[in-house]
């Protein structure tokens, strides 16, 4: 019966796997129709990503089963490029997973910060803890030491490994990190009190057994923004990978093994595991990377004329860039499919990239607690300025604060069902808090904290984080409605809006506002009435903002999330 499952789940990546016998048809029709009434029961006991994905598609490099392009493929501004096939990735991994748990002595359930850019060592390190059972912490390399501590502190991690740039700064708060044994460095160089990573794996043995994990173990922590507090731990199971391979999840993308994907996002977020990991490799496609420590919006066009990129995952922030520029030409020739998530997308911004490339923005919604949860499947109507409607496994549905269903059109809090059974890619919990686990759970769903409606069709709009909403003389504002407005004018370059105390009316919306160039030497109280002005003209008069504030930046957090948190707490202290 387990195996029978096991091929139900694993059917549409390993049917002409020699280890797993296709399911017969009838089920595999039942498990279509079914698919989004996933339940325990339905869940293999065991899956690994890198010993049923990654070692899956060696096999089929091997018996000449797919195309010639390779698992990754990593390019620099400096013309350097890597290609690994996956026969390559299995045996570098193998290697890399003798270099943790033998040299390093790192066992299943340990914890290892991966603080590493763009390189092609952080999706080799992934793959060689999910193959071990070490579970990896992703972090951005534009943390401090402090942040450093703090993560190394909290998680316990046994082992780092980073970059040149970064030893000094671990180095610095080691001392104060008793769990940490391990210290291994990606360069070409030694460096005293440091592994070199790259020399162990040349030396290390290709023979490694991969690991038998169970589905619900955990494989990874990814670290929360910190946009309402200190950031948390979020872990996911193996099954967080494990959902990029169901056949009613793989409808998302519906990518092939011939699609070359590119992800922009930042390797220290769950975004870029998706999008650059999970994703690309349950389809066999092409991982591409670009590895550029700034982003250029002349580069990333550049990159996209010169290689077969066909599906592209970015921020609004990203494709905003590369509008501004006014490029004479953005007809890319192989690009077939853009991503978007992580901001609000203007819908204005969505016609022009149509108009101009002739392809449409795909927007989705996550979390580091929930992965993708929100988007428009390919091929399905887009609404600009909607997140989507809920991705399969998930359950979402608006709900008050005791967890209820509310009906459409009603203002609510985003919800996604964990009950009577968890879904696969939800994360099992915030890692050392009960307490804050429990807090999020809100009748028989997780309460993701972010308010939205649902309209009659399943579309989600977003209005904003639940202690960002506005109520200003009884009517509630979301500050994404505003700043969207806001962004509409050319001198608003950026805007973050929250609530201001009054006397009369309890609270009033403020915006603070970043000005474009053009617009700094403007007269400043006749540009404030005139964006307020605006902000009336394109949207309910009633959610302009009666105070305006110039500011030269806004508060942020290590991910770019605006701290509106930090603003409001300054306008009611100073009051």
């Amino acid at each position: 019966m387990q195996r029978l499952m096991r091929v139900r789940v694993l059917w549409s990546i390993h049917r002409s796997c020699p280890r797993f016998r296709p399911a017969p048809r009838h089920l595999r029709c039942q498990y279509f129709s079914e698919a989004l009434k996933w339940n325990d029961y339905d869940v293999p006991e065991e899956f690994n990503f890198a010993g049923d994905v990654l070692d899956y598609w060696a096999q089929m490099e091997k018996e000449g089963k797919r195309g010639p392009n390779p698992a990754l493929w990593w390019v620099n501004d400096e013309g350097d490029e890597v290609k690994w096939s996956f026969g390559e990735m299995t045996d570098l991994t193998c290697r890399a997973a003798n270099v943790l748990s033998q040299t390093c002595g790192l066992q299943p359930g340990d914890h290892l910060l991966l603080l590493l850019p763009r390189v092609p060592e952080w999706w080799l390190v992934a793959m060689s803890c999910i193959r071990t059972g070490i579970v990896f912490i992703p972090a951005t390399t534009q943390l401090k030491a402090r942040d450093i501590l703090y993560r190394l502190q909290l998680s316990k991690a046994k082992a780092i490994v980073t970059t040149e740039t970064l030893a000094p700064e671990v180095d610095s708060v080691a001392p104060q990190c008793p769990a940490l044994k391990s210290k291994l460095l990606v360069s070409d160089h030694n460096h005293q009190g440091w592994l070199n990573f790259p020399s162990l794996v040349k030396s290390a043995s290709p023979d490694y057994t991969c690991i038998k994990s169970k589905t619900r173990d955990p494989m990874a922590v990814f670290f929360t923004s910190g946009s309402t507090g200190y950031p948390k731990m979020a872990k996911h199971s193996h099954g967080f990978a494990l959902r990029s391979c169901l056949p009613s999840c793989r409808k998302w993308l519906q990518l092939k093994t011939s699609d070359i994907c590119w992800c922009l996002s930042d390797p220290g977020w769950i975004l870029s595991t998706i999008g650059s990991l999970t994703e690309p490799w349950a389809a066999g496609s092409t991982a591409f990377i670009h590895h550029m420590p700034r982003f250029n919006p002349k580069v990333i066009v550049q990159t996209l004329f010169k290689y077969p990129i066909t599906y592209c995952l970015a921020a609004p922030s990203i494709y905003r860039m590369i509008l501004r520029e006014n490029f004479t030409s953005l007809r890319f020739p192989t690009l077939e499919h853009c991503i978007t998530g992580g901001e609000a997308l203007l819908p204005q911004e969505q016609e022009q990239w149509k108009k101009q490339t002739g392809l449409l923005l795909y927007d989705i919604y996550g979390q580091s607690e929930t992965g993708s949860a929100c988007g428009i499947l390919r091929g399905l109507k887009v609404k600009p300025g909607s997140m989507g409607k809920a991705l399969p496994p998930f359950e979402i549905q608006i709900i008050d604060n005791e967890g209820n269903i509310l009906p459409p059109q009603t203002e609510g809090n985003i919800g996604i069902r964990i009950k009577p059974a968890r879904p696969l890619g939800i994360f099992l919990g915030y890692e050392g808090d009960p307490v804050k686990t429990a807090e999020v759970e809100c009748g028989d769903f997780y309460n993701t904290g972010d308010k939205a409606t649902m309209d009659a069709e399943g579309y989600f709009w977003f209005l904003g984080r639940t202690d960002d909403i506005i109520n200003a003389s009884g009517y509630r504002i979301g500050p994404a409605e505003v700043e969207n407005a806001l962004a509409e004018h050319p001198a608003v370059a950026e805007s973050a809006v929250v609530s201001s105390p009054d006397p009369v009316r309890g609270e009033v919306v403020k915006a603070f506002i970043v000005l474009t160039p053009p617009f700094l030497s403007h007269d400043r109280d006749q540009l404030a009435a005139e964006l307020q002005q605006h902000v009336k003209s394109v949207t309910a008069p009633y959610k302009y903002p009666r105070k305006v504030e110039f500011v030269p930046e806004l508060p942020k957090t290590i991910t770019g999330k605006i701290k509106r948190n930090e603003l409001r707490r300054k306008e009611f202290v100073q009051k």
